[in-house]
Protein backbone atom coordinates (compact mmCIF):
# COMPACT_ATOMS: atom_id res chain seq x y z
CA UNK A 1 0.00 0.00 0.00
CA UNK A 2 1.12 3.45 -0.59
CA UNK A 3 3.21 5.33 1.98
CA UNK A 4 0.62 8.54 0.97
CA UNK A 5 -2.90 6.04 1.83
CA UNK A 6 -1.42 4.78 4.86
CA UNK A 7 -0.95 8.74 5.84
CA UNK A 8 -4.77 9.47 5.19
CA UNK A 9 -5.98 7.53 8.12
CA UNK A 10 -3.71 9.51 10.96
CA UNK A 11 -4.00 13.10 9.08
CA UNK A 12 -8.08 12.19 9.52
CA UNK A 13 -7.43 11.86 13.11
CA UNK A 14 -5.61 14.80 13.62
CA UNK A 15 -8.40 16.82 12.23
CA UNK A 16 -10.54 15.08 14.52
CA UNK A 17 -8.59 15.77 17.51
CA UNK A 18 -8.01 19.99 16.53
CA UNK A 19 -11.90 20.18 16.41
CA UNK A 20 -12.40 18.85 19.73
CA UNK A 21 -9.71 21.23 21.43
CA UNK A 22 -10.25 22.03 24.28
CA UNK A 23 -10.95 18.66 25.58
CA UNK A 24 -12.83 18.86 28.81
CA UNK A 25 -13.07 22.36 29.07
CA UNK A 26 -16.24 24.57 28.24
CA UNK A 27 -16.28 26.90 25.26
CA UNK A 28 -14.18 30.08 25.78
CA UNK A 29 -16.19 33.30 24.88
CA UNK A 30 -14.92 35.52 21.74
CA UNK A 31 -13.06 39.08 22.38
CA UNK A 32 -14.96 42.04 22.88
CA UNK A 33 -15.23 43.75 19.65
CA UNK A 34 -15.76 40.90 17.28
CA UNK A 35 -19.30 41.57 16.97
CA UNK A 36 -18.20 45.04 15.65
CA UNK A 37 -16.75 43.61 13.06
CA UNK A 38 -19.66 42.21 10.40
CA UNK A 39 -18.99 41.59 6.69
CA UNK A 40 -21.59 42.68 4.50
CA UNK A 41 -21.44 43.99 0.96
CA UNK A 42 -20.69 47.43 -0.59
CA UNK A 43 -23.58 49.99 -0.36
CA UNK A 44 -24.89 51.88 -3.02
CA UNK A 45 -23.35 55.23 -2.82
CA UNK A 46 -26.73 57.32 -4.38
CA UNK A 47 -27.42 58.51 -0.69
CA UNK A 48 -28.33 62.07 -0.29
CA UNK A 49 -25.67 64.09 1.81
CA UNK A 50 -26.64 64.88 5.32
CA UNK A 51 -27.77 69.04 5.53
CA UNK A 52 -25.41 71.56 6.86
CA UNK A 53 -25.58 72.59 10.06
CA UNK A 54 -26.45 76.33 10.86
CA UNK A 55 -24.45 77.90 13.53
CA UNK A 56 -25.54 80.30 15.97
CA UNK A 57 -29.09 79.13 15.96
CA UNK A 58 -30.62 77.43 18.54
CA UNK A 59 -32.11 75.31 15.66
CA UNK A 60 -29.91 73.36 12.91
CA UNK A 61 -31.10 71.30 9.94
CA UNK A 62 -29.67 68.13 11.35
CA UNK A 63 -31.43 67.86 14.18
CA UNK A 64 -34.88 66.61 14.00
CA UNK A 65 -34.94 65.83 17.38
CA UNK A 66 -34.31 69.15 19.65
CA UNK A 67 -37.10 68.07 22.20
CA UNK A 68 -36.46 64.61 23.12
CA UNK A 69 -33.66 62.89 24.55
CA UNK A 70 -30.36 62.25 22.39
CA UNK A 71 -30.38 58.80 20.56
CA UNK A 72 -27.53 57.10 19.27
CA UNK A 73 -26.50 58.62 15.66
CA UNK A 74 -22.40 59.05 15.54
CA UNK A 75 -20.03 56.22 15.47
CA UNK A 76 -19.52 54.49 18.78
CA UNK A 77 -23.15 55.27 20.38
CA UNK A 78 -24.97 52.26 21.87
CA UNK A 79 -28.91 51.29 20.58
CA UNK A 80 -30.73 48.82 22.39
CA UNK A 81 -32.13 46.55 19.96
CA UNK A 82 -35.80 44.29 20.74
CA UNK A 83 -35.86 41.02 18.56
CA UNK A 84 -39.76 39.86 19.25
CA UNK A 85 -40.34 37.72 16.58
CA UNK A 86 -43.27 35.45 16.86
CA UNK A 87 -43.88 34.46 13.21
CA UNK A 88 -46.04 31.19 11.96
CA UNK A 89 -46.29 30.26 8.14
CA UNK A 90 -48.63 27.37 6.84
CA UNK A 91 -48.84 26.60 3.28
CA UNK A 92 -50.98 23.60 1.56
CA UNK A 93 -50.50 22.71 -1.62
CA UNK A 94 -51.92 20.06 -3.83
CA UNK A 95 -51.82 18.81 -7.42
CA UNK A 96 -53.40 16.30 -9.45
CA UNK A 97 -53.91 15.54 -13.50
CA UNK A 98 -54.60 12.34 -15.56
CA UNK A 99 -55.26 12.13 -18.67
CA UNK A 100 -56.43 8.73 -20.69
CA UNK A 101 -56.69 7.83 -24.42
CA UNK A 102 -57.99 4.63 -26.31
CA UNK A 103 -57.99 3.82 -30.09
CA UNK A 104 -59.43 0.79 -31.21
CA UNK A 105 -58.92 -0.67 -34.60
CA UNK A 106 -61.09 -3.59 -36.70
CA UNK A 107 -62.17 -5.14 -39.56
CA UNK A 108 -63.12 -9.02 -40.99
CA UNK A 109 -63.42 -10.06 -44.78
CA UNK A 110 -64.60 -13.50 -46.05
CA UNK A 111 -64.19 -15.20 -49.25
CA UNK A 112 -65.77 -18.38 -50.87
CA UNK A 113 -64.39 -20.42 -54.09
CA UNK A 114 -66.14 -23.71 -55.40
CA UNK A 115 -68.30 -24.62 -51.97
CA UNK A 116 -65.01 -23.62 -49.94
CA UNK A 117 -65.66 -20.84 -47.83
CA UNK A 118 -63.52 -19.24 -45.35
CA UNK A 119 -63.27 -15.92 -42.90
CA UNK A 120 -61.23 -13.65 -40.47
CA UNK A 121 -61.25 -11.13 -38.54
CA UNK A 122 -58.88 -8.39 -36.92
CA UNK A 123 -59.14 -5.92 -33.91
CA UNK A 124 -55.81 -3.53 -33.20
CA UNK A 125 -56.51 -1.67 -30.11
CA UNK A 126 -54.28 0.78 -28.63
CA UNK A 127 -54.56 2.30 -24.90
CA UNK A 128 -52.16 4.78 -23.19
CA UNK A 129 -53.16 6.90 -19.54
CA UNK A 130 -50.95 9.39 -17.69
CA UNK A 131 -51.59 10.31 -14.02
CA UNK A 132 -49.87 12.82 -11.63
CA UNK A 133 -50.55 13.34 -8.14
CA UNK A 134 -48.81 15.69 -5.79
CA UNK A 135 -49.21 17.21 -2.22
CA UNK A 136 -47.22 19.44 -0.19
CA UNK A 137 -47.02 20.81 3.07
CA UNK A 138 -45.19 23.57 4.70
CA UNK A 139 -46.08 24.30 8.71
CA UNK A 140 -43.61 26.67 10.46
CA UNK A 141 -43.78 28.54 13.84
CA UNK A 142 -40.73 30.56 14.95
CA UNK A 143 -40.97 32.60 18.32
CA UNK A 144 -37.86 34.80 19.53
CA UNK A 145 -38.02 37.22 22.19
CA UNK A 146 -34.45 39.02 22.99
CA UNK A 147 -32.95 42.37 23.53
CA UNK A 148 -29.18 42.64 22.25
CA UNK A 149 -27.60 46.20 22.56
CA UNK A 150 -25.26 47.38 19.29
CA UNK A 151 -23.01 50.03 18.15
CA UNK A 152 -22.77 51.96 15.84
CA UNK A 153 -20.47 51.77 13.40
CA UNK A 154 -21.16 53.35 10.69
CA UNK A 155 -22.60 56.36 9.30
CA UNK A 156 -24.21 56.80 5.82
CA UNK A 157 -23.77 60.35 3.87
CA UNK A 158 -28.30 60.60 4.48
CA UNK A 159 -27.72 60.12 7.97
CA UNK A 160 -28.86 56.66 8.65
CA UNK A 161 -26.41 54.69 10.50
CA UNK A 162 -24.95 51.18 10.27
CA UNK A 163 -25.56 49.18 13.38
CA UNK A 164 -23.80 45.55 14.85
CA UNK A 165 -23.74 43.71 18.11
CA UNK A 166 -23.14 40.58 19.59
CA UNK A 167 -24.14 39.03 22.67
CA UNK A 168 -23.05 35.60 24.62
CA UNK A 169 -23.93 34.29 27.57
CA UNK A 170 -22.21 30.76 29.29
CA UNK A 171 -24.11 28.50 31.20
CA UNK A 172 -22.24 25.46 31.82
CA UNK A 173 -20.65 24.48 28.99
CA UNK A 174 -22.74 25.74 26.48
CA UNK A 175 -22.31 29.45 25.29
CA UNK A 176 -25.36 30.97 23.49
CA UNK A 177 -24.87 33.47 21.13
CA UNK A 178 -26.89 36.34 19.71
CA UNK A 179 -25.79 38.74 16.85
CA UNK A 180 -27.70 41.29 15.27
CA UNK A 181 -26.73 43.93 12.67
CA UNK A 182 -28.30 45.95 9.97
CA UNK A 183 -29.22 49.90 8.85
CA UNK A 184 -30.98 51.71 11.50
CA UNK A 185 -33.15 55.60 10.44
CA UNK A 186 -32.21 57.53 13.50
CA UNK A 187 -35.55 58.80 13.82
CA UNK A 188 -36.99 55.63 14.03
CA UNK A 189 -35.78 55.05 17.69
CA UNK A 190 -37.56 55.87 20.70
CA UNK A 191 -36.80 58.33 23.48
CA UNK A 192 -35.82 55.40 25.29
CA UNK A 193 -33.04 54.85 22.63
CA UNK A 194 -34.62 51.35 21.71
CA UNK A 195 -35.61 50.49 18.58
CA UNK A 196 -37.88 47.48 17.21
CA UNK A 197 -35.84 44.70 14.89
CA UNK A 198 -38.63 45.24 11.99
CA UNK A 199 -37.25 48.70 11.50
CA UNK A 200 -33.91 47.52 10.76
CA UNK A 201 -33.12 47.64 7.09
CA UNK A 202 -30.91 44.85 5.87
CA UNK A 203 -31.50 42.94 9.19
CA UNK A 204 -29.45 40.11 10.10
CA UNK A 205 -30.48 38.66 13.78
CA UNK A 206 -28.79 35.49 14.63
CA UNK A 207 -29.24 32.95 17.32
CA UNK A 208 -27.52 29.41 18.27
CA UNK A 209 -24.70 28.09 20.09
CA UNK A 210 -21.53 26.26 20.83
CA UNK A 211 -20.69 23.85 23.01
CA UNK A 212 -21.34 20.14 24.38
CA UNK A 213 -25.02 20.17 24.14
CA UNK A 214 -24.49 21.00 20.68
CA UNK A 215 -21.49 18.81 20.06
CA UNK A 216 -23.65 15.57 20.70
CA UNK A 217 -26.63 17.23 17.97
CA UNK A 218 -24.28 17.66 15.66
CA UNK A 219 -23.22 14.89 13.12
CA UNK A 220 -20.40 13.63 13.80
CA UNK A 221 -17.02 14.12 11.49
CA UNK A 222 -16.93 10.82 9.69
CA UNK A 223 -21.24 11.26 8.68
CA UNK A 224 -20.89 14.46 7.32
CA UNK A 225 -18.17 12.99 5.27
CA UNK A 226 -20.23 9.59 4.34
CA UNK A 227 -23.19 12.01 3.26
CA UNK A 228 -20.81 14.42 1.34
CA UNK A 229 -19.21 11.93 -0.99
CA UNK A 230 -22.52 9.04 -0.84
CA UNK A 231 -24.01 8.79 -4.44
CA UNK A 232 -27.67 8.03 -2.72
Amino acid sequence: MSPRLLALPLLAALGACNSLDPIGKPPLLTPIGTGLSVPREALPSGFGTRARHTYHSTWSPGSADLFQDPRARTIGDVVTVSILINDKAQFDNATERSRSQKSSLGFDFGYGVSGLKDSATADVGIRSGTETKGEGTIDRSENLRLSVAAVVTEVLPNGNVVISGSQEVRVNSEVRVLTVAGIVRPRDISRRNTIDYDKIAEARVSYGGRGRITDVQDPTFGQRVFETVAPF
